[in-house]
């Protein structure tokens, strides 16, 4: 897949942007606080509808301004893709997006038109953190590669939040208890396809990152990942997590709160067979998640039949020269779009273009 052009309107501190990039590298430069960041947020705004460094939309739209817009075009093996992504201050949509000409009905209708692979500074969460950001990790690659594993996640969360509105109310009227089995029928069924996805996609991701880890450390240390699930196992996910729920339905009533799904899997990673998230260095997680980033691009590459976009925000800076060496390496085979403070921070990778950036401006 290749970006042909990337055209922002009031987003974020920009006015009016276009650019167009290269096959290769594309560069944006200039001091912290520029823009450079929301570049590659637009991009990944079109990949999946969302940002990834907050969750209102309303923050994207130009300080003053009522609507922006991103507009992308991107060549692929099937043809032309274009996708436009409007939001706004006061229409009662607050999002729209358009594939081609035609309005998209519902988000998930987006994945897969643009598909990007994202590595930032604050991706060190995904070791660092709770579940909830190896789970999101885990969820963006499978989104946007499978538009049925977007829809799953959808219907397990409206039922997980319907579930537990029915436990707090079923305090107040306990003969609503009955109720409960339709929702736990509804959550188990989703919940079902998102563990068979995950636990596929873990195994996979584990294999290919193994690999690259090993490449980055030279041969010294051994990346291991682990889905770790209720239902991990389990022949039949979906009837497993079905009787599990029915075991935990006193225990859910007497906590208000569903204790059982996949809203509580994880993904253990592991560096010489010790929790990374707990032993690791500062050092061993940037590889780690180096690794893993890396391998979430071979492995969409391989499913897509194409390489995805790479973003790489202000990374370069961070690593040693072996790591940077192994990234760069990477850059040469797929299109990229990087930020950094210093070009010299490239050193060795071939620039199609190199863009400096100042309090939203834009000059080639």
């Amino acid at each position: 897949m290749r970006v042909k052009t990337l055209s922002l309107t009031q987003f974020r501190n920009y006015d009016q942007a276009t650019i167009t990039p290269g096959e290769g590298v594309t560069v944006f430069v200039g001091p912290n606080a520029q823009g450079k960041t929301n570049v590659l947020e637009a991009l990944h705004l079109c990949c999946i509808g969302r940002s990834h460094r907050t969750s209102r939309d309303e923050e994207l739209i130009r300080w003053g301004a009522d609507a922006a817009k991103v507009h992308i075009e991107t060549e692929q093996q099937d043809g032309t893709h274009e996708v436009t992504i409007l939001l706004s201050r006061s229409q009662k949509k607050k999002k729209q997006v358009r594939i081609g000409s035609r309005s998209a009905e519902r988000i998930g209708e987006l994945m897969g038109h643009v598909c990007g692979v994202l590595f930032s500074p604050e991706d060190l969460q995904i070791v660092k953190s709770g579940p909830a950001e190896r789970r999101r990790f885990i969820d963006m690659q499978l989104s946007q590669l499978h538009p049925a594993y977007f829809y799953a996640l959808q219907r397990a969360q409206r039922a997980l939040i319907q579930r537990n509105a029915l436990l707090k109310e079923i305090a107040k009227r306990p003969s609503l208890a009955p109720t409960l089995d339709a929702w736990d029928e509804q959550l188990a069924a989703a919940g079902g396809d998102i563990a068979r996805m995950r636990r596929h996609a873990v195994e996979l991701l584990c294999e290919t990152a193994e690999k690259t880890h090993a490449s980055l450390t030279l041969g010294r240390e051994a990346l291991r990942l682990r889905y770790v699930s209720q239902v991990a196992d389990a022949q039949d996910p979906a009837q497993a997590l079905l009787a599990r729920m029915r075991a935990a339905r006193s225990e859910d009533l007497r906590r208000l709160t569903t204790t059982v799904g996949v809203h509580r899997d994880d993904i253990l990673i592991t560096i010489d067979d010790k929790d990374a998230r707990t032993f690791a260095s500062q050092g061993q997680q940037r590889s780690a998640v180096l690794a893993l980033k890396l391998a979430q691009l071979d492995l969409a590459w391989k499913e897509r039949g194409e390489a995805p976009v790479l973003m790489l925000d202000d990374v370069m800076s961070e690593l040693d020269p072996s790591r940077r060496r192994q990234l760069l390496e990477r850059i040469d085979r797929v299109q990229t779009f990087v930020t950094c403070t210093d070009i010299s921070d490239l050193g060795g990778a071939r620039h199609s273009a190199v863009y400096h950036v100042e309090n939203g401006r834009l000059s080639l």
